[in-house]
């Protein structure tokens, strides 16, 4: 009789996650979203194992530089509650890009790419998106992760 083979299952402590840093310059929202979605899930490793969190943590610059392709800007519609009695406001994608904080677009994507409960809270705790250029995890010696040369449809007008 032969020996069956038994599957790995990774052990939260046995995890050693990695830091990237990703220019959102010019990237497309739902294409670089998806990416940063598998490594924060950790997908892209062999070990991966669904119940553990064993992704990766990602520092996202220049997110108030994505963009959208088609008609999507002014269509892409967010809505949040007041908690009041008609209180649905709606905003869409240009308002919130131009607004004060300008990663939530990115931020929302993600979110919605991840699982819902616990995980997933973890997971995009592991998420960190900044306006601008500049982000405070330089002491992590992120590695710098280049998502548009994945795929040729990744930057606008490519």
């Amino acid at each position: 009789m032969l020996a069956m083979q038994k599957s790995y299952m990774a052990k939260r402590e046995e995890t050693r996650p990695q830091w990237y840093v990703v220019d959102a310059d010019a990237q497309i929202v739902g294409r670089l979203a998806s990416k940063l979605a598998v490594i924060l899930m950790g997908k892209h490793k062999p070990t991966y194992t669904p119940h553990v969190d064993c992704g990766d943590h990602v520092v996202v610059i220049n997110a108030e530089k994505v963009r959208f392709t088609g008609n999507k800007l002014k269509q892409q519609t967010y809505y949040k509650h007041t908690g009041y009695a008609g209180g649905l406001k709606e905003v869409t994608a240009d308002k919130v890009l131009a607004g004060r904080f300008p990663e939530r677009v990115l931020e929302k994507a993600v979110e919605r790419m991840i699982p819902r409960g616990p995980l997933g809270r973890d997971q995009m705790r592991a998420l960190h998106v900044y306006a601008g250029t500049e982000h405070p995890h330089g002491g992590t010696q992120p590695e710098a992760l280049d998502v548009a040369s994945m795929n040729r449809k990744n930057k606008v007008g490519a």
